[in-house]
């Protein structure tokens, strides 16, 4: 069964609000969820909440899978990494869940995966890191491309702009960690020096510091790896001190509240990011596009704009269904294999081909180069 195509077949209006009266039946699809709704992260929690709940809504209207409804079992993290293993716990030894779709950030991510790896629960992360999926875990998935993936799609529009010296500032959470660690490697690759390292704690309320010595280096442009407020700070920053460097971000700031949060200083910034952000801009011949612009239209029309977060959670959950559609049960065996199985799913991310040596299953060309101009998203060609 092809969970898009029947669920395209109904009203969403109708869907949502048969929804509204469903009662989960006894014999339903579990899904647990932990997720970062509140907090420093909740730009992250808060759309992949929202996107689980409106699918899920629909899914049921339409009949479920398999004849079952799915319940969604979910907890807020506040961003807590020990919240996380806590309520992943709870999830599989006390709610009983037949799979875990969560996860927002990097740090909540690895610190649950040695739990679900011994519990044998099919696990779909929706954070960051490269470490998630390398080495290769036999219950954990991803959504997102990687770090590594994100820092060798800067540097290659780098090289093509003929930038070679570059100052690197990130965060001190796991995915600004992990984000240093993969630019560091794979910057000599790209003929590319890094001539500044300066870090931030996810509480700084002003990176000047770190700035002004970067400043003094003969750095060719910045780059910066985090997510939530920072990001934003250090954008601001750059200008406040009149530099005038190329200024890049990672995929951790892929959604319009950076661009809200940075204002006017955002202008010019280089990002990697799924194509969601610019589904109208692409041709009509990409398969992708139908899928986006579906998504966007659903999710808007009750939520505001979309950001590549709430997609990630999109593509979890539809993997996930369908490979227990295939598997014809909940058996977790049966559900991990399928989900190692999946090929050419189409996803708000990409073109997904997983394999057992690669549970993320996206390629480079997945990822668009944005920058933005007069406040909003557009393609570097």
């Amino acid at each position: 069964m092809n969970i898009r195509k029947t669920l395209s077949t109904i009203a969403a209006g109708i869907l949502l609000s048969l929804a509204a009266g469903q009662t989960v039946a006894a014999d339903s699809i579990k899904i647990g969820s932990f997720l970062a709704v509140t907090g420093g992260a909740s730009f992250l929690g808060d759309p992949e909440l929202k996107t689980l709940q409106l699918y899920i809504g629909e899914i049921n209207a339409g009949g479920g899978v398999n004849g079952k409804q799915i319940e969604l079992v979910h907890y807020d993290t506040g961003g807590n990494p020990k919240k996380s293993v806590s309520f992943a716990k709870r999830l599989i030894q006390k709610d009983k869940v037949d799979l875990i779709i969560g996860g927002s950030t990097s740090g909540s991510t690895l610190a649950v995966m040695p739990l679900v790896d011994k519990a044998g629960m099919p696990f779909i992360s929706l954070a960051g890191s490269v470490k998630i999926i390398k080495p290769v875990k036999r219950w954990t998935f991803k959504m997102p491309h990687t770090d590594a993936m994100a820092a060798a799609k800067i540097f290659g529009d780098m090289k093509r702009r003929g930038i070679s010296k570059v100052a690197l500032i990130s965060g001190s959470g796991g995915f600004g960690k992990s984000g240093r660690t993969q630019s560091l490697a794979l910057a000599p690759q790209y003929g590319i020096e890094i001539v500044s390292d300066e870090s931030y704690g996810k509480k700084d309320t002003d990176m000047t510091a770190q700035l002004t010595k970067i400043r003094d280096t003969d750095a060719q442009a910045i780059l910066n790896f985090g997510f939530g407020t920072g990001p934003a700070i250090v954008t601001k920053n750059v200008r406040q001190l009149g530099i005038t460097l190329p200024l890049y971000q990672s995929h951790g700031v892929a959604s319009k509240k950076y661009i809200d949060l940075a204002g006017d200083s955002a202008e010019g910034v280089r990002l990697p990011a799924a194509a969601l952000l610019v589904a109208e801009m692409l041709p009509d011949t990409d398969p992708q596009k139908p899928v986006l612009l579906d998504y966007k239209r659903k999710f808007e029309a009750k939520f505001g704009p979309v950001s590549t977060f709430g997609g990630h959670a999109y593509d979890g959950l539809h993997i996930a269904l369908e490979a227990i559609d295939r598997a014809g049960s909940t058996d977790k065996e049966k559900v991990r294999d399928q989900i190692e199985k999946t090929q050419g799913f189409i996803g708000t991310g990409g073109v997904y081909n997983m394999s057992p040596r690669d549970h993320l299953g996206l390629s480079l060309d997945a990822f668009k180069m944005l920058e933005i101009k007069n406040g909003d998203w557009t393609i570097v060609q």
